[in-house]
């Protein structure tokens, strides 16, 4: 039996250039927080840091993915600018390592091509391997390792929408407080409205917290490319369900908690890890499953996740959880009280209340 059939078109909408937010607001969770609960037209409005009292007893689950200074700007010998999005290292680290990544340049790229980034202080120098299209592979090479350079060298890779260069405060704001594991290109974003403080109040009203780890890629933004979900293909990413967060949920069903997951990264990792009767494996693992309605959850119950794009493979997967039609007015009631919306804007909170 085939894949179940979807239109794309279902997942578009209109939304005013306004409503994208470009910074991040002052404080984390200072954020708007939109209500509902799954399948149901109805909203109740709200704060980030009113999260200990608005939950129904919860496990929630974080994505403890850090983001890479992924994005590197050099230039050919020649003098000609190129652009690398570093996607993920293959083989092991060192001075010498080979990446999979996307390219742009004033002139295509071929094989062979010797590219230089960074000037005075650390500098790595690449050459590429392959190419198809704007996918490469390249070598990177560095003295003191490339790990090392990249810290100094690679600048945050903030989505096309924020229409502004990264700062110094972006390397701070575009990763979770509880980031840990490097490997991302992309932050998971419902969980950069957490702080410390919030954390601590969410487990001293008496919700647990446990963790996954899944390295947000490109593909995951991958537009759509037929107007039937069916015939996407998603790009595998590399996650990892540890033993205590397994545990944890066979303790939050014991409990009668509602296993929430703190952003779309946490529910593909869970509904990946899962097998057809909702039993989690721990362990490491890849996965490209691509959640569109209709789908059976098998582990995540709610879901904390900011707004996402009009014909994204992540609001099909929120229309999977939420209901397409409640989906839909949840998005129009936040365009029309003025929500902000992506990876710095406000966020919705699916089925995670009384």
């Amino acid at each position: 039996m085939g894949a179940p059939s979807f239109d794309a078109r279902e997942l578009d909408y209109e939304l005013p250039e306004q409503c994208i937010a470009q910074a991040p607001l002052p404080e984390r969770d200072a954020a708007r927080l939109l209500c509902t609960p799954r399948g149901e037209l109805s909203a109740r409005h709200a704060q980030v840091r009113d999260l200990p009292e608005l939950l129904a007893p919860s496990l929630l689950v974080l994505n403890d993915t850090r983001v890479m200074p992924a994005r590197l700007l050099g230039q050919r010998p020649s003098g000609g600018r190129v652009e690398l999005l570093l996607v993920e290292r293959v083989g092991p680290p060192g001075v010498r390592e080979r990446w999979r990544s996307l390219g742009r340049a004033n002139k295509s790229l071929r094989p062979g091509d010797l590219l230089r980034f960074g000037d005075v202080g650390a500098v790595i120098e690449a050459e590429v391997e392959s190419c198809q299209g704007r996918e490469l592979e390249v070598t990177l090479q560095a003295e003191g390792g490339v790990e090392q350079a990249l810290a100094s060298v690679g600048r945050v890779p903030l989505p096309p929408y924020i229409r502004r260069d990264a700062d110094s405060e972006d390397a701070r704001r575009y990763q979770t407080v509880y980031a840990r594991e490097q490997g991302a290109v992309a932050a998971p974003t419902a969980g950069l409205h957490f702080t410390p403080e919030l954390l601590e109040r969410i487990e001293h009203a008496g919700h647990r917290i446990a963790r996954v780890t899944l390295h947000v890629g490109p593909g995951t933004f991958a537009p759509l490319r037929s107007d039937d979900l069916a015939d996407h293909e998603m790009h595998p990413e590399r996650f990892e369900v540890p033993d205590a967060t397994v545990e944890a949920i066979a303790a939050a069903r014991r409990e009668g908690r509602r296993v929430l997951a703190v952003g779309t990264t946490v529910v593909r990792a869970l509904e990946a890890a899962a097998d057809p009767n909702g039993a989690v494996r721990a362990g490491p693992a890849s996965t490209s499953i691509f959640i569109y309605p209709p789908y059976r959850f098998r582990v995540v119950e709610a879901l904390m996740t900011n707004f996402h794009l009009p014909r994204a493979t992540l609001l099909a997967l929120v229309m999977a959880l939420g209901g397409s039609e409640a989906m839909r007015g949840a998005y129009r009631e936040a365009i029309d009280r003025g929500y902000r919306f992506y990876s710095y804007g406000d966020a919705m909170l699916i089925g995670g209340t009384p």
